[in-house]
């Protein structure tokens, strides 16, 4: 049959509020980039978060890349990230000529711990790159203690978990540099793309702009003709006497002035999936053979929602196969392993010890979980569930 439910790439629909304030930006914005509606975001940001520095970029990738070259990576030292992510965790700082170790995350919250984090620690540990997957706020006060005792910087890749919090800190907001994005499959997304870098240390934040923007900086002082020696002066920012690499990650006002309404909207939203997997997850209470993670709590904003299927890995693949021939429910599996992929095998760092990371990614399933599925879909997604796995039980598993 056809698809009746699609893993969609868009999350979500758009209010005529919001709709409206894209076509006022599009008539009366000027400039088009890095204007009055950018500032407002950033500055929307850091009260709705809580965070000292913001600054909107291109999507949480830019985010990443600028948190990056600014945390003054040399060869060979360590950056510590879980292996069970998107890529764009790790290749910024491999990118850096960085070192790459994978640690492994908990069973149950598919995220890491201090734990599996201070297994992996050497004396060239450098930086640690905590993700928030699924939307699930790791357990930052512990991972944070230990940072500190070994000298590590920490990035927060809440990407996929803006709004989250624990003990009343949200996402982005314990570590030296926070990243987000509001990309189209996101709870929130600003046209498609879009991102924001949180930066605690106020040196280290001065320099963001030049490395948004192609190193570009006015000119000192007063200037008896404007246009004279030029508009602008370019340089490479400095930190620590290390010249860093600016590029261009700058973000439209169209897409500033629509996140900035969105933040209006995004607890509503992370509140109503979460209502949603929560029904969704206790109504299969009776089927064991779906293990979900669930949290009641506002450290998890279900911007996904993943299950591991118990059993031998055929049979996440056989779920699969029915749900989708069968039904039209187009389940997923994601985050292939980092060091199982050839291009970071190529790259050396094939080697690690994550067997949770493994089990879990062989058995996982992903559901179609956009903000925009009805009612009527996620009770169809239901029902269907309750007749695969029902199939599965008694024999039938192709």
């Amino acid at each position: 049959m056809g698809i009746a439910i699609d893993f969609s790439g868009r999350a979500g629909r758009y209010t005529e509020e919001e709709i409206a304030t894209v076509v006022a930006a599009m008539r009366n914005a000027d400039p088009l980039t890095q204007g009055d509606l950018q500032r407002a975001f950033q500055e929307k940001f850091k009260t709705f978060n809580g965070a000292q520095h913001a600054f909107a970029c291109m999507n949480g990738t830019a985010a990443l890349q600028t948190a990056a070259e600014l945390c003054l990576l040399n060869a060979g030292d360590e950056v510590v990230i879980p292996s069970h992510t998107f890529t764009s965790s790790a290749y910024p700082f491999a990118g850096r000529g960085a070192q790459l170790v994978f640690a492994d995350i908990d069973p149950h919250t598919r995220v890491v711990t201090a734990e599996h984090v201070e297994r992996v620690l050497t004396p060239r540990s450098r930086v640690l790159v905590v993700v928030h997957l699924y939307g699930f706020l790791a357990d930052m006060p512990p991972i944070m203690e230990l940072a500190r005792r070994r000298g590590l910087l920490v990035v927060e890749d809440a990407c996929q978990a803006v709004g989250t919090e624990h003990s009343g800190v949200k996402a982005g907001n314990f570590a030296d540099f926070g990243t987000f994005s509001f990309h189209s499959h996101k709870n929130i997304s600003t046209l498609g793309e879009g991102g924001m870098l949180t930066v605690k240390d106020a040196r280290r934040a001065e320099l963001v702009p030049m490395l948004r923007h192609n190193g570009h900086r006015a000119y000192a002082g007063e200037r008896p003709d404007y246009w004279l020696p030029a508009m602008g002066d370019v340089d490479f920012p400095e930190l620590d006497g290390r010249r860093l690499q600016p590029a261009n990650y700058c973000i439209g006002e169209v897409e500033c002035a629509l996140g900035s309404v969105l933040l209006d909207r995004v607890q509503t939203i992370n509140a109503q999936k979460r209502e949603r997997a929560l029904r969704f997850i206790d109504a299969l209470a009776d089927r064991p053979e779906l293990v979900f993670h669930r949290e009641p709590g506002p450290r998890h904003n279900y911007h996904l929602l993943a299950a591991r299927m118990e059993g031998p890995a055929s049979r996440r693949d056989a779920f699969i196969r029915r749900m989708f021939r069968e039904f039209g429910i187009k389940c997923v599996v994601q985050y292939y392993p980092l060091n199982r992929y050839p291009y970071y095998r190529k790259l050396g760092f094939g080697e690690a010890r994550c067997p949770n990371a493994d089990d879990f990614f062989d058995h996982m399933i992903s559901f179609p979980f956009q903000h925009s599925l009805t009612d009527e879909q996620l009770l169809y997604m239901l029902d269907c569930t309750r007749k695969t796995l029902d199939g599965l039980r008694a024999g039938k598993d192709t």
